[in-house]
């Protein structure tokens, strides 16, 4: 549905984007991840035809950003991190009028405008002026005007920016019914945890450079270099540690201020079996043992050195 090859963007000596080859399939959400000014927007504006690239390719649904753009146009909602909103109309008014800027018949304006409002869960509003929404409310009116006239892909640059907690989970709710309705979406985002449990795919980018790319479980596991444990014992935690670090498949013990053992495991090890067996055969009763869950935030931090342009 999106392919890029090579696509380059400079401003003079400064290179936005670097290059930057990628391929999403019906259905992926792409987490785009990266600080602000590291070509997020950028790339997304020359996929959707509104910036030129200087070198390279990408095609919409197979169609070249170069020789149809029109089409590429109407296969496309993007939606911008701002974008205004006209204060003498309602949200029903202000959607019928994009409705029919994007040429959608007028006997249908109306129940598509409706639709696309249940979607969002603003039918409550179709009434009220723009200009009276709330930043989370008018983010979701955003989405709704982007989905009019039904695209197969949709390229959102920070949806939940400036949103309240509650709002940027309605967002992430929005994320996840797209997917499910198999759009192919590209979100970016300088906030992690928001996109944690929405994404099937994460690109990582910085400097213009798309250092990661890979769905969410192998970006994890190249985040990790080395297996953490979590462990608890009933009592007598301290001789626990001295028993876990003997341990052929143990690099380091640690004993937190919560009477937690964090057991750093050796390089490529990932048959820990030994530790549980090893307790117990001591007698110790085990009241925790997990790993530590690697997140987006803890995986960005490993994978890139916090370069911006």
């Amino acid at each position: 549905m999106i392919e890029t090859r090579n696509l380059t963007k400079r401003y003079g000596n400064l290179v936005a984007v670097n290059n930057i080859t990628m391929n999403l399939g019906q259905g992926d959400v792409f987490g785009f991840i990266g600080p602000n000014g590291s070509g997020k927007t950028t790339t997304m504006r020359m996929i959707a035809t509104l910036l030129n690239p200087d070198h390279g390719e990408a095609y919409v649904c197979g169609e070249s950003i170069y020789t149809a753009q029109e089409k590429i146009r109407r296969l496309v909602g993007f939606m911008p991190d701002f974008f205004g909103v006209y204060d003498d109309m309602t949200v029903i008014e202000y959607l019928e009028f994009f409705a029919a800027s994007y040429r959608i018949a007028s006997s249908a304006r109306r129940g598509i405008c409706e639709e696309k409002l249940e979607l969002v869960d603003m039918a409550f509003k179709r009434d009220a002026m723009v200009n009276e929404l709330s930043r989370g409310q008018t983010q979701r009116i955003g989405l709704a005007r982007t989905l009019l006239h039904e695209p197969q892909v949709l390229l959102l640059d920070e949806p939940a920016s400036g949103l309240d907690p509650r709002a940027r989970i309605e967002i992430r709710n929005l994320l996840k019914r797209l997917g499910e309705m198999k759009k192919t979406v590209i979100v970016s985002s300088h906030i992690l945890p928001e996109l944690a449990d929405v994404c099937t795919r994460v690109g990582m980018i910085e400097k213009g450079n798309l250092i990661v790319d890979g769905n969410v479980a192998e970006v994890m596991r190249k985040a990790r270099a080395r297996i953490i444990l979590n462990i608890r014992v009933r009592d007598r935690t301290e001789d626990a540690a001295r028993c876990v670090e003997q341990c052929d498949s143990v690099e380091s013990v640690s004993i937190t201020k919560d009477q937690l053992l964090e057991v750093t495991l050796n390089n490529a090890v990932e048959d820990y079996s030994d530790i549980p067996s090893a307790l117990v055969a001591q007698g110790y009763a085990l009241t925790l043992f997990r790993e530590e869950e690697v997140n987006l935030e803890t995986a960005f931090l490993q994978l890139t050195k916090g370069l911006v342009q």
